[in-house]
């Protein structure tokens, strides 16, 4: 099966030695992905705004694999503060609620960056 790497363009992907995503066949898996910062690196302060932001670049990734929310199967959130789950929970159901990929929510005692709040990864299978 070809192998192929997807970069977002950031700066640690060389760094350390990873890909945002890597699609091999129909498969595609997407890194932790934080939403701390905006596309013009503005550090966002919320919960939901890193949700919202961590999605959109996953959602972008997978688009370069040639996949789409639909054809995501597993999810994995991890947050530093796990009562505000609902707020987490309520943009990713805007998004997977018809999908309803298999689901991980945990809590972390921190992120690589104490200003991140949320990481998110993501598996998926293209199917059509």
């Amino acid at each position: 099966m070809k192998r192929e790497n997807i970069s977002s363009g950031s700066k640690w992907e060389p760094v350390l030695g990873y890909s945002r995503a890597v699609k091999v066949g129909q498969m595609v898996f997407v890194s932790g992905t934080t939403g701390g910062t905006d596309a013009d690196g503005k550090v966002l302060s919320s919960t939901g705004d890193q949700t919202r932001r961590a999605l959109e670049v996953i959602l972008g990734a997978l688009g370069k694999a040639g996949a789409s929310a639909k054809d995501v199967v597993r999810t994995r959130v991890f947050m530093t503060d796990a009562s505000e789950w609902e707020i987490v929970g309520k943009i990713h159901g805007e998004i997977f609620g018809e999908i309803r990929p298999a689901m991980t929510l945990v809590e972390v005692s921190r992120l690589i960056d104490s200003a991140m709040k949320v990481e998110i990864e993501m598996d998926a299978v293209i199917t059509g």
